[in-house]
């Protein structure tokens, strides 16, 4: 037997205590004094009731004492060993994205999980020792052989879990480490799915049979002013009539929905149309409730809506740039005249400047400036003056190999452009030349001072062929391309994927919030940023680009894998022979000791209350 408080033996010292005050504690003598014969029959007779009477005071100065003794051992808490009694438990917790199905007693199954660890915690000896390793969304061990059960329980408790595909090779290796130190562990798996075999594991398996739809593999087309939405619903434990429901732009009311008979476990394929020449997100939804809501439903943002083409056109002629905008891209073109433009406008993803100077650069968008007449501060270049031409000549297209001229000139044939006149420019920064006459730059693109991308035209496109070539829209929209370069490359993942964005110039700080409200700010330093999305739902990302916000959004899926998990192949086994051999248990006697004190009290107030009651 050993002791967890030792320092609790100190309040033996009592006992001597006790002894010396039962000592010299004042003695009673018996004094004879007058008295009438009634009074004489009394005594005698109270004598006659006191056969007690010489040792009650002992019997109470034991009583004390062992109460004291009682008392102390309390306080030191003994603890009595009992050989190889108790357990080592090592627990691995399925947290993957199934785990969120709810059962036909409206909890969880990782709710249910976590009930059959706190239940075999309670069960368990004292002195067993308790390890947890959690499998959602990575492996991590969340405590190590730990003897203290409140401290467990609490720790599990705390658990939430994820919405990631999970594989178990982490966490087999560390379970594995644990029960070769010690064959006598057990391990449990708590688990949704199905193991084809198993060796040294105990599989607890808490799915049941509920209904679960989802809806998969969903795309659209946008053709002709109608828009198509195709997909797959799956209803997986049994046959379904299902309601599939699209909604437009976050609406709240569908637009159009159709019912669908989906055969058991197989996808059904569904298609829904519905007239519109564009749109900024659509939402397919499964009208019918399940136990798994968070595959009932997909979001697709648009993608061209999503890379924000928001331009300002400064131009007193403004056909050309407004019929190619609209041909190549789906962009908000605000047209303004020279005389109208002050400078104060902001927000644009790129300014068009057409046959005009600004007197100062935008800070927050790309930068076109078309035949200018001066020099603009800031811009990278100087224009020395205007050539006119002996008639028509024919421009160059760049035979430049570098990557940026080889996307810039991306299908384009670069013959039969002509141009009349053009405005002879000097650089003194670095720009990519893409059409030049005689070595000298007609067409380039860089970066200004500001760090914002800038494509110079250095001629009027009244005084050219260019807008009437096909070269022309080829060639604007690959600087469409260049002027906006795609912040995030999809709009559609699943969960445990990472999502891209691409750091644009002038970007002072990207802010991802996730579907639960969650803030991060991304780390911009290598010019590409990775998050890893973690939830079911919308992600919106936040790009600060000269002191304007551009928003983008995706969605988050749950994983294929996690909506109806089936049997695995994969072998849960740990190597080796499990033994018989255990941890040495621990039995506390405190609550017997309590008990004891209770009927030590109670026989000591007895034995007071019996002396009163002789004394009347």
């Amino acid at each position: 037997m050993s002791f967890l408080y030792p320092i609790g033996l100190l309040g033996l010292i009592g006992i001597p205590i006790l002894i010396i005050i039962y000592i010299i504690k004042s003695k009673y003598t018996e004094q004879t004094v007058a008295s009438t014969y009634l009074w004489r029959l009394s005594e005698k007779f109270l004598k006659r009731r006191k056969p007690l009477d010489k040792v009650t005071g002992i019997i109470s100065l034991i009583l004390q004492i062992l109460a004291v003794t009682l008392i102390s051992l309390a306080l030191a808490h003994p603890i009595i060993t009992l050989p190889d009694s108790a357990t080592e438990y090592c627990f691995i917790l399925d947290a993957s994205g199934s785990m969120n199905i709810e059962g036909s007693g409206g909890n969880t199954r990782f709710e249910n999980a976590k009930a059959e660890m706190l239940s075999r915690i309670d069960d368990a000896v004292d002195g067993s020792v308790y390890s947890l390793i959690y499998v959602g969304g990575d492996t991590r061990i969340v405590f190590e052989k730990t003897s203290d059960k409140q401290q467990a329980k609490t720790l599990i408790n705390e658990l939430t879990p994820s919405y990631h595909e999970e594989t178990y090779s982490d966490a087999i290796g560390i379970a594995q480490g644990y029960f070769d130190k010690n064959p006598g562990a057990k391990t449990y798996l708590i688990t949704d799915k199905v193991y084809a075999s198993k060796k040294n594991i105990e599989i607890i398996n808490v799915s049941g049979a509920v209904d679960n739809f989802a809806v998969s593999d969903v795309t659209y087309t946008l053709l002709g002013g109608k828009l198509t939405v195709l997909g797959n619903v799956t209803s997986y434990e049994s046959g379904a009539n299902l309601t599939v429901a699209l909604y437009l732009d976050g609406a709240q009311t569908p637009v159009v929905s159709g019912m669908i008979v989906a055969e058991a476990a197989i996808p059904t394929p569904f298609q829904l149309t519905y007239p519109a020449d564009g749109f900024s997100s659509i939402k397919i939804k499964i009208q019918q409730e399940d136990a798994f809501p968070a595959d009932d439903e997909v979001i697709i943002y648009n993608a061209e809506s999503e890379q924000s083409y928001k331009t300002l056109l400064v131009s007193d002629r403004p056909f050309f740039f407004n019929s190619v905008l609209s041909a190549v891209t789906n962009a908000r073109v605000d047209v303004i005249s020279t005389e109208d433009y002050t400078g104060d406008k902001n927000g644009y993803g790129l300014y068009i400047f057409d046959c005009y100077e600004p007197k100062e650069l935008p800070v927050d968008g790309a930068v076109w400036l078309v035949n200018p007449s001066g020099s603009v501060p800031e811009s990278g270049f100087s224009v020395q003056g205007q050539l006119e031409l002996n008639g028509a000549q024919l421009l160059e297209l760049t035979d430049s190999s570098s990557a940026l001229a080889a996307e810039l000139t991306s299908g384009v044939e670069g013959k039969d452009i002509y141009i009349s006149k053009y405005m002879k420019c000097g650089m003194y920064r670095t720009f990519t030349t893409i059409l030049s006459y005689q070595s000298n730059p007609i067409l380039f693109a860089g970066t200004n001072s500001h760090g914002n991308r800038e494509v110079v035209f250095a001629f009027d496109l009244h005084d050219s062929n260019m807008p009437l070539l096909m070269d022309f829209v080829v060639l604007m929209k690959n600087l469409i391309g260049y002027s906006f370069p795609e912040v995030i490359e999809d709009v559609s993942y699943y969960v445990g994927e990472e999502l891209m964005v691409n750091v644009v110039t002038n970007c002072e700080s990207v802010r991802v919030d996730s579907p639960s409200g969650e803030v991060s700010y991304l780390d911009m330093s290598d010019g590409v940023c990775e998050h890893q999305l973690d939830e079911v739902g919308t992600y919106n990302i936040t790009l600060m680009v000269g002191g304007s916000p551009r928003q983008f959004s995706v969605y988050s899926e749950v994983p294929m894998a996690e909506r109806a998990p089936s049997a695995l192949a994969d072998d849960m086994s740990l190597q080796g022979e499990a033994t018989a051999s255990g941890l040495d248990g621990e039995f506390d006697p405190l609550i017997i000791l309590l008990v004891c004190l209770i009927v030590i009290f109670a026989a000591d107030w007895m034995v007071y209350c019996y002396e009163k009651y002789q004394l009347r």
